[in-house]
């Protein structure tokens, strides 16, 4: 059974950083594209980042890009995404979800199996 368990998020200032962490456990963590999605009250989910686990292959939103950097440790199962200069606006419930195949895009339809959530409030 897939699982994926996100922690890591508070609430924190403008301006200040947070590291979110997904445990994943139930499939062979280098064969998958894993990444970090997000949704605000009353938006759709949006893609954050993803990295491909065969290869470390990167994207970013261009919303995050230049603050966020997104992780993976394949020793150890987890995600990381590393949030810096965080801005009210990155308020949401952070997802980590895995899709099947290397390629890493942002596109949640994708993914098929998500965490679910941990909650990142950024006050001004």
């Amino acid at each position: 059974e897939v699982q994926l368990v996100e922690s890591g998020g508070a609430l924190v200032q403008a301006g200040g950083s947070l590291r979110l962490s997904c445990a994943a456990s139930g499939f062979t963590f280098a064969d998958y594209a894993i990444g970090w999605f997000r949704q605000a009250p009353g938006k759709e989910r949006e893609g954050v980042s993803c990295i491909s686990s065969s290869d470390l292959t990167t994207h970013y939103a261009d919303s995050v890009k230049d603050r966020f950097a997104i992780s993976s440790d394949n020793a150890k199962d987890t995600l990381y995404l590393q949030m810096n200069s965080l801005k009210p606006e990155d308020t949401a419930v952070y997802y980590c979800a895995v899709k099947r195949g290397s390629v890493c895009q942002l596109l949640d339809y994708e993914y098929d199996y998500w965490g679910q959530g941990t909650q990142v409030t950024v006050s001004s």
